[in-house]
């Protein structure tokens, strides 16, 4: 039966718009339609500039963009933020036991999806009133401010809807993370190839700029570096970022196991280094943004110059070509330097932003650990409850559990600390869709590639649809 809390969501689940779980097998070239369309209508999204916001003013708030998958100024300025944060806060309360609620009960699957709904609707109502009243698009009119907050729920509607098609099983995946890769993509290709013209090198995407500095003749040493602009070194670390991110997600601990019911036959339980895989990142990544989001929101409205003591410890601020830049306070030191320069201009910072990231990946790594069921006690219980054991073991939770907690807390540390240093180290260097961006995307073209691997060989051969468990 559903806690009280969810409870509550009945009344609701009735009105609120539901995409429909299909009552059939959906094929796999039908899947592939479906998933392509959603990815459509969001790229679709993303170009369609919001009604009403003078040119200029939409606000940068650039370290929401990858995480949320967001565009500044567009239909999706929001992006997939809202939902995000209200999976996050209800997951954390039902694995905290402070909300009662059984997955495996279809009604509280329901009721919990209802909630979750609910909660992102009202996160996108609170986010679209904060960059209003907070002055982040400018003054606006009483009438044009209305317009904004209704185009921005009503974006934040059709997200919520496209992504629950994609996960009912009418798509791929799911669509937080087709958003995410879109986005990420889009941000990589602008800068390799963007054409707007930038500085004497020529323009700001990296490949055109190389072509027209070897046409000039000029040296490509300028190249090089070129400040918080996509460079020579930029490219190279996003190389090496693809690469060694794809070689940890591969690292693994494997401890074989047998089935008691069947002798002879033999298993193997793979424990990888990122065992918790990019939720430690992402969790920081919406800390520090929405620390970002509302330091600005104070400052605009209470601190334009720098003057409160207390708000100062936030965030300061200084406006650079009509935008404001973090100057210092807390937010300073969890907003990301983006190239070799700033490094080298302020290391402390540097150093500072690293050692926070770090520290909580850590935290949320070992948080997520027991909440998302992953710690050592919940795995051994699943094992046995399999009918699988340890050789040279007896079938015992017990038994199994000590054996798990020899590898799973370490490398829940490990994970979190290499995770938090890819994503940070490899922004230093100015990678190309920052290292958060392309940590998330190597984790989640990994995802798919399974997915697509499982789904053709279930299309191919259905006896493997039991395996699969469809």
């Amino acid at each position: 039966m559903a806690g009280r809390f969810l409870n509550l969501f009945k009344p609701i689940a009735r009105v609120i718009p539901e995409i429909k779980a299909p009552e059939r097998r959906v094929r796999f070239n039908e899947k592939l339609f479906w998933t392509a369309l959603v990815l459509i209508v969001y790229l679709v999204m993303s170009e369609v500039p919001l009604y009403g916001i003078p040119s200029g003013q939409a606000p940068e708030l650039a370290a929401l963009r990858v995480i949320f998958a967001s565009h500044s100024g567009t239909l999706m300025e929001l992006g997939i933020g809202p939902i995000v944060t209200a999976g996050l806060i209800l997951q954390l309360l039902v694995g905290s036991a402070m909300i009662e609620c059984d997955m495996s009960n279809p009604e509280d699957r329901s009721l919990f999806t209802t909630a979750s709904k609910v909660f992102s609707i009202v996160l996108t109502g609170v986010q679209a009133s904060a960059y209003i009243i907070g002055g982040m698009y400018g003054h606006l009119e009483g009438p044009v401010a209305i317009v904004v907050f209704l185009q921005l729920i009503a974006s934040g509607l059709i997200v919520l809807l496209l992504d629950e098609l994609v996960q009912k099983g009418w798509g791929f995946g799911s669509g937080i993370s087709l958003f995410i890769m879109a986005g990420v993509a889009q941000v990589i290709f602008w800068d390799s190839f963007a054409l707007i013209p930038l500085d004497e090198f020529g323009a700001r995407g990296f490949f055109a700029a190389l072509t027209q500095t070897l046409a000039s003749g000029k040296s490509i040493e300028g190249l090089l570096i070129r400040g918080g602009n996509p460079s020579i070194v930029g490219f190279i670390a996003t190389i090496a970022a693809f690469l060694i991110i794809i070689y940890m997600e591969g690292v693994r601990v494997e401890l074989p196991l047998s089935y008691a019911g069947y002798r002879g036959f033999r298993s193997r339980y793979p424990i990888k280094l990122l065992y918790v895989s990019n939720l430690p990142v992402i969790f920081a990544s919406a800390l520090f943004a929405n620390i970002y989001l509302f330091s600005q929101i104070f400052w605009s409205m209470f601190n334009p110059n720098n003057t409160n003591p207390w708000l100062n410890l936030l965030g300061m601020y200084r406006v650079v070509n009509n935008r404001p830049q973090p100057a210092g306070g807390l937010v300073y030191y969890v907003t990301s330097p983006r190239s070799l320069d700033q490094v080298m201009a302020d290391p402390i910072r540097a150093l500072a932003y690293l050692g926070i990231l770090v520290v909580f990946c850590i935290v949320f790594s070992l948080t997520w650990l027991e909440v998302g069921g992953l710690g050592p006690s919940t795995v051994s219980k699943q094992l046995v409850d399999a009918g699988m054991q340890i050789p040279g073991y007896r079938r015992s939770g017990k038994a199994i559990e000590s054996i798990l907690k020899r590898y799973i807390p370490t490398v829940t540390v490990l994970g979190g600390i290499i995770v938090a240093l890819i994503a940070g180290i490899t922004d230093f260097f100015g990678v190309f869709g920052s290292g958060m961006g392309i940590l998330l995307t190597v984790g989640i073209i990994y995802q798919y590639y399974e997915i697509l691997m499982q789904e053709r060989a279930s299309e191919m051969y259905p006896a493997f649809r039991r395996i699969f468990g469809e």
